[in-house]
């Protein structure tokens, strides 16, 4: 299994003497958003395994913690309960469920997805946090579940993974942290806090096993979601009547995301617009809210457009080119085999002063790193002036050769991601942990 390029080794580092290791880690005041974790006062942490708390598993049902805080989190373990189910039908669910969890048949304690889609602040919802860690591990300690599952969040769920520990049971991570782009460092903190890992990129088997961590590659989740999804002819006939070449603009799916981005997509459209006067461009919302951003920016706009809502298959299957932000978005597009540039417009002074220090990887957008080189132009993370971005804009759909290229190689990402399903595969792992605990 082949290793990402510039993915350095991990220096753990221990605290100096008599530094407390009960605080809150300062992480969790940017959930759900943030990729570390932290620690959460009142549960010490130690190297120990968790004590087998109950015997007789496999005679008896499956009794299973999970945890989602995102939406996409949610509609990855709600696939995950109903692979389980499929291999064990008396399994039982409870945990911090969003609706996708809770219509498999999860007992929910809480909906953290509704938290995170809220315009709430920083501070208000780190200080939920905080307390939901808390409750989840006295809950695990009296309840006494066979596992528990914590799915992606890592801002959430490495402090709730380490109370779920304490308090004697074995945590499986779903969807792993990405600390080998910006915080190595931290690969001690997760051996102490997580038993296993399903990793989802097919390099981080690899990476987290040198780092003593029991990691196994099962697939990337959006392939098995992607396979499942059709485009509608029609709509797509309907698209591409929109203008040629017809640019696909997705500005993320999150707020602070489609803020960022949006502004330099629409600026990019009227400069490219200049050059090719009968293009279309195409904007694709995740959800109403985000809908309704975009409509308002694109008030007025001198290009011909339209926008359209939770139909990213239409959208894909019609366009020439995409304009996307950074994240997994880029490999739905890649799946589609659409030509793109990744964009992300962040804050520099945020860059320059901490970032530049943290991230280790060569490159930044998800296809790239995939690829080990830059197969597609990113700009983040952050950019001055669309000027380059248009530059490049204009070279890629006047490059019938250079379209066909990046086309090749979109392909050959998608090909690493596996073809088995995930869920199916993360979980046999379920099931083969708890049956070695019977």
């Amino acid at each position: 299994m082949s290793h990402a390029p510039g993915l350095g080794s991990a220096r753990p580092t221990r605290a100096p003497p008599g530094q407390t290791r009960r605080r809150f880690d300062r992480s969790l005041a940017q959930l759900p958003l943030a990729a570390a974790g932290g620690r959460v006062r009142g549960v010490a942490e130690t190297d120990t395994q968790p004590t087998n708390n109950v015997a007789g598993t496999a005679s008896r049902p499956l009794r299973i913690f999970i945890s989602a805080a995102e939406l996409s989190g949610d509609r990855h373990a709600a696939e995950l309960i109903h692979a389980i189910r499929a291999e064990r039908p008396d399994a039982s669910f409870f945990g911090v469920a969003g609706p996708g969890m809770q219509k498999a048949g999860c007992e929910s304690i809480e909906d953290f997805t509704a938290r995170a889609t809220m315009l709430v602040g920083a501070v208000r919802l780190a200080g939920h946090a905080f307390r939901l860690v808390r409750r989840v591990g006295q809950l695990v300690r009296e309840q006494r579940p066979d596992l528990a599952i914590v799915v992606d969040s890592p801002a959430l769920h490495l402090p709730m993974a380490r109370h779920i520990r304490a308090a004697g049971c074995p945590v499986l991570y779903y969807i792993a942290p990405q600390l080998w782009a910006w915080a190595p460092w931290r690969i001690r903190k997760l051996r102490r806090r997580v038993d296993q890992m399903a990793v989802i990129l097919p390099f981080e088997e690899a990476y987290f096993r040198q780092r003593g961590v029991d990691a196994r590659f099962v697939g990337h989740p959006l392939i098995t979601q992607l396979s499942r999804e059709s485009s509608s002819a029609e709509s797509v006939e309907q698209l591409r009547a929109l203008g040629r070449p017809l640019v696909a603009c997705l500005p993320g799916s999150r707020r602070h995301v489609v803020e960022e981005v949006l502004p330099g997509q629409i600026e990019a459209a009227r400069a490219i617009a200049e050059s090719y006067p009968s293009a279309g461009f195409v904007f694709a919302a995740a959800n109403e809210a985000s809908a309704t951003m975009i409509r308002a920016a694109l008030e007025g706009a001198p290009v011909r457009w339209r926008l359209e809502v939770g139909r990213n298959a239409d959208v894909l299957s019609a366009a020439d080119f995409a304009l996307c932000a950074s994240g997994t978005a880029t490999l739905e597009v890649a799946w589609h085999g659409v030509p793109m540039i990744v964009m992300y417009n962040g804050s520099k002074w945020g860059y320059r002063l901490v970032g530049r220090w943290l991230i280790t990887t060569p490159h930044l957008s998800l296809v790239n790193i995939l690829a080990g080189r830059r197969i597609v132009p990113e700009f983040m993370p952050y950019y001055t002036s669309v000027r380059p971005i248009v530059d490049e804009a204009l070279a890629i759909l006047g490059s019938p050769e250079r379209q066909a290229r990046m086309k090749a190689d979109l392909q050959t990402v998608i090909r690493s991601l596996g073809t088995e399903d995930a869920a199916r595969q993360t979980a046999k792992m379920v099931i083969e942990r708890c049956s070695c605990r019977s």
